[in-house]
């Protein structure tokens, strides 16, 4: 591993603590990035989100990816977890531990349907994933996304708890705000990805491709994360550190969902006899979420002050430290789980 490999942990908190320490003591920083946005979009955490996506998304043999959605059980399993259990999941933690809290609870909920099109990119290649297939449960996801969000909102927030008693919420979710979020923050760094081997292995041929210009721009995956954690900890600390006790609250239940989603995603993916790198890549696609997405619809239905967007905005607080943790976990666990395939 590369030294920035390595010691990926203690960057990212220290990350995290000069984001907030900026947010304290430069908050004319933070004004200045929040006007820095273009509709429902920030460029500055764009700008984050596009570098960090963009080496994965360059190592990605295409011609290979697309032959993965030909695989069943991928396909099936990683549908199944992202649009069916993981939105159940948060609901139910949503209630559980937020009954007293409803914006707070209607923000997780929204958190839980927003699925991960971004960062599960790293979090695959810091773990050895099958980059293809995750490329591939990427594309799938945002295609769901456009189609699927709109009406799991209505369900999960009218439909499903006025079955069961419970209070309703009424939102109305922009369209154009789902479909932009895919756009941006998927559609450009796959369309400079695809674009890059193309004409990288016309150009200069498929061995300098992989062997001179990937480990070139490897480095730019971590540099991006790293930089998106300070703009994200910088633009959110005052409204995270005036609210201590709701912090505390959303937590506990997005602590619980992701190692959760990210535990059974992996014990369904071993027993439906997916190797490791593919039990990696559906893991870690179930257990992520698009927080641009979730803070973007939460800030345009209810407010950018809302306890929705509170919510939306302590996901990525929550979610990056711990994925970071079970990328740890899942090499640990890999000669346990899969001693047949060997360490490369």
């Amino acid at each position: 591993m590369s030294f920035l490999d390595r010691f990926l942990p203690l960057w990212i908190a220290l990350a995290m603590a000069l984001g907030l320490a900026l947010s304290v003591f430069a908050p004319g920083i933070a004004s200045a990035l929040h006007a820095a946005s273009i509709g429902s979009v920030s460029l500055p955490i764009a700008l984050g989100l596009l570098i960090m996506m963009y080496p994965p998304l360059a190592k990605v043999r295409y011609s290979q990816a697309t032959k993965l959605a030909s695989d069943t059980r991928l396909m099936v399993v990683s549908l199944v977890l992202n649009w069916v259990v993981g939105p159940a999941f948060m609901f139910a933690l949503a209630w559980i531990f937020l009954p007293d809290q409803p914006e707070l609870r209607t923000g997780l909920i929204i958190v839980g349907l927003a699925r991960c099109i971004a960062m599960v990119l790293v979090w695959s290649e810091l773990s050895c994933a099958d980059r293809d297939a995750t490329a591939i449960l990427v594309a799938i996801n945002s295609v769901f996304q456009v189609l699927m969000f709109g009406l799991l909102g209505w369900f999960y927030l009218q439909i499903l708890p006025a079955w069961l008693g419970l209070d309703t919420t009424s939102a109305d979710f922009s369209l154009w705000a789902i479909i932009t979020s895919v756009l941006v923050f998927l559609g450009i760094p796959l369309l400079a990805g695809a674009v890059s081997r193309i004409l990288g292995e016309r150009i200069k041929g498929r061995k300098w491709y992989e062997q001179r210009f990937l480990p070139a721009i490897s480095p730019l995956a971590l540099i991006g994360l790293l930089y998106t954690i300070v703009v994200l900890f910088l633009l959110q600390g005052p409204t995270v550190m005036e609210s201590p006790w709701a912090v505390a609250r959303v937590a506990v239940p997005l602590l619980c969902y992701f190692v959760g989603m990210f535990a059974l995603a992996l014990a369904v993916s071993k027993a439906a006899g997916l190797d490791y790198a593919r039990s990696s890549s559906v893991s870690f696609t179930a257990a992520g979420n698009n927080f641009e997405l979730a803070i973007a619809v939460s800030i345009g239905t209810f407010g950018a002050t809302s306890g929705q967007a509170l919510a939306g905005t302590i996901g990525p607080m929550v979610e990056v430290p711990v994925l970071v943790g079970l990328v740890y976990v899942m090499l640990w666990l890999r000669p346990r789980l899969f001693p047949r395939e060997g360490v490369q």
